[in-house]
């Protein structure tokens, strides 16, 4: 059997969260672009997904990327109703800082602060952490992202009661639910498979 395990001696590693573009490293083989299929492609939604060491490592099950891809974009991307795409991002940059994801915590709170014109106030979170006040509806999204990525089965109506006193509706409650629960599970995959690094000069 062939050892597929990548190392990155010289990595530089990135020492705090930031909202810098960083570089993803994976640990295993991606799927090389000339084996790609059409069930392939498919499966990567996006054919710029292709440039990807991510997406390609996730190719080798094009079924599951596939799901995956299609459930992330209307996670973020279906705004028509319900929460408005700055605070979709919030929710996943808060999960993503409480879990440790530097990756994704500078890619989410990067658009969190894009859509919301925000970014001193996106900064705080990734600089003090998710216990940080900003104001009522804000926090309310952060702390509800946290419980749910800290315990899923505790979550219930005292984080939904405070959503709703913050200000948020039916759908805009299930908005943060679905932006923190896709990436409390997003965040382990990737911390699973590989490790941040700055992008070279």
């Amino acid at each position: 059997m062939t050892d597929t395990t990548l190392t990155h001696p010289s990595l530089d590693r990135p020492p705090v969260f930031t909202q810098e573009e960083l570089d993803w490293l994976p640990w295993l083989e991606p799927l090389p672009a000339d084996q790609l299929t059409d069930r392939h492609w498919a499966g990567l939604v996006d054919a710029a997904r292709s440039k990807s060491d991510y997406f390609m490592l996730l190719a080798r099950d094009p079924d599951i990327l596939g799901a995956r891809t299609k459930t992330d974009k209307d996670i973020f991307y279906n705004t028509k109703m319900g929460l408005p795409r700055a605070e979709r991002e919030l929710s996943a940059a808060a999960a993503s800082r409480f879990n440790g994801c530097i990756y994704c915590a500078s890619v989410h709170a990067r658009f969190a602060s894009q859509f919301s014109k925000r970014r001193e106030d996106v900064q705080r979170l990734l600089d003090e952490g998710v216990s940080v006040t900003i104001d009522s509806r804000w926090d309310a999204v952060v702390s509800a992202s946290v419980a749910l990525s800290r315990t899923p089965a505790a979550f219930g109506q005292t984080e939904v009661e405070a959503l709703r006193e913050a200000g948020l509706d039916d759908l805009e409650i299930s908005d943060v639910i679905h932006g923190a629960a896709f990436f409390n599970w997003a965040n382990r995959l990737m911390l699973s498979l590989g490790e941040p690094a700055r992008r070279a000069a």
